[in-house]
């Protein structure tokens, strides 16, 4: 528990803060919420990826706003029974209330629901989706929406960086991923002490992990191999671990901290599909970078994993393709293939029949007539084996 005097004077803290004129990137997820309707917004995604600018936008369009960001050192031994002391601090007539990182509370959507029960609309933030799911599930069912943030798009980090949409630009993004703080300070340190941060902070001690070492090494070198295929079994032989069991649990909360995602491979069994290699890709290009060295010379794994990223921050439902050749995207809509997409930095004499034989086998699979290539700069049509292949540029890609 935590003093009433202390809670009042981190409070008052926090809202002189937030109520600096700061400048503001706005963020295209902005459309998204819904200011108008009761429902709690829940907004989540990894650390520092802009998820209180976000608020801060919001809040513009309330009159009076209570704010409370629970990531304060100050407020590290509040409880849920201190929720009581912070309605006392909280004027009765604000429009609104935004909690950042509320996932930190044991027990606050019982706080929440009590909130949005007496009619008062609330924005909460956090970086755990299983922690905020879990909760949400229980007390606040069909009470809110959600939605996730990521780090910067492309067109996010041109509107940042000030700069035209280019092939040189999109490289540029491509090496320095986008998340805010890194790239006004350009110190990698910064990406490396979040890397840090989120592995021993948001999963080691979160969930008791012992042996910090080993489940470093695994995040790291889980960042080495984005866009290749992986195992529980493979991880657990190299790193020695005690079982697979272990191995599950580690990527489970790795992938829950928004550090990293897993691919499945297509199969209409459920079985294959559970027991088949997925492929891993990291949230950031610029993080990964900053962490490992394998990928210095790699664009291709740069580019796969930047369209991966686009992908799945539009919530796409996808899976890799792997028969005699391989695939790389497989987007389904309302349980139907929709759209099939290879990822390769330059469409040559070399890597041709390769890249198409993959895409066209895909297709052939599905029963899809139109396939598409994201190429760095490349855009053309062509027929090939009776079937359309679009070759895309990244930036075109990106803003269809």
């Amino acid at each position: 528990m935590i003093l009433l005097s202390e809670l009042e004077e981190a409070y008052r803290l926090q809202q002189e803060r937030i109520n600096k004129n700061i400048p503001i990137i706005e963020r295209d997820k902005e459309q998204f919420i819904q200011i108008q309707n009761d429902h709690v917004q829940v907004i989540s995604g990894i650390r520092r990826s802009g998820k209180s600018t976000l608020l801060r936008q919001i809040m513009k369009q309330y009159k009076k706003v209570a704010h409370f960001n629970f990531e304060d050192p100050r407020l590290a031994n509040f409880t849920v029974e201190d929720f009581a002391k912070l309605d006392k601090i909280i004027p009765k007539d604000v429009d609104a209330y935004f909690f950042d990182e509320i996932q930190n509370v044991v027990g606050w959507e019982i706080y929440v629901r009590q909130l949005h029960d007496y009619g008062k609309k609330v924005f909460v933030t956090g970086s755990n989706a299983s922690l905020l799911g879990k909760e949400l599930g229980t007390k606040l069912t069909g009470r809110y929406l959600s939605l996730e943030l990521f780090p910067f798009s492309l067109r996010e980090y041109l509107k940042f960086k000030k700069m035209t949409a280019s092939p040189e630009n999109a490289v540029k993004y491509l090496s320095e991923g986008g998340f805010p703080e890194y790239l006004k300070s350009e110190n990698v340190e910064s990406l490396q002490n979040l890397f840090k941060d989120i592995v021993l902070r948001d999963v080691a001690i979160r969930y008791g992990v012992r042996n910090t070492k080993t489940l470093v090494d695994i995040a790291l070198f889980l960042l080495s191999n984005i866009g290749k295929e992986t195992t529980y079994n493979r991880i657990k032989n190299i790193f020695q671990v005690g079982s697979s069991n272990s191995v599950m649990d580690y990527l489970s909360w790795l992938e829950d901290a928004y550090l990293l995602f897993f691919l499945n491979r297509f199969s209409y069994s459920a079985k294959s599909m559970a027991v088949n290699p997925r492929k891993v890709y990291a949230i950031d290009n610029g993080l990964v970078l900053a962490n490992t060295l394998s990928l210095l010379k790699d664009q291709g794994r740069l580019l796969e994993n930047a369209v991966y990223i686009h992908l799945r921050n539009q919530d796409n439902k996808m899976f890799y393709f792997k028969e005699k050749h391989e695939c790389d995207f497989v987007l389904f809509n309302r349980e139907k293939p929709e759209c099939v997409i290879q990822v390769c930095y330059e469409i040559n004499s070399d890597n041709q029949l390769r890249e198409f034989s993959g895409l066209l086998e895909a297709m052939e699979y599905f029963g899809l007539e139109e396939g598409q290539i994201i190429t760095l700069n490349q855009n053309d049509t062509m027929e090939v084996a009776g079937k359309k292949i679009t070759l895309l540029s990244f930036n075109r890609f990106v803003e269809e």
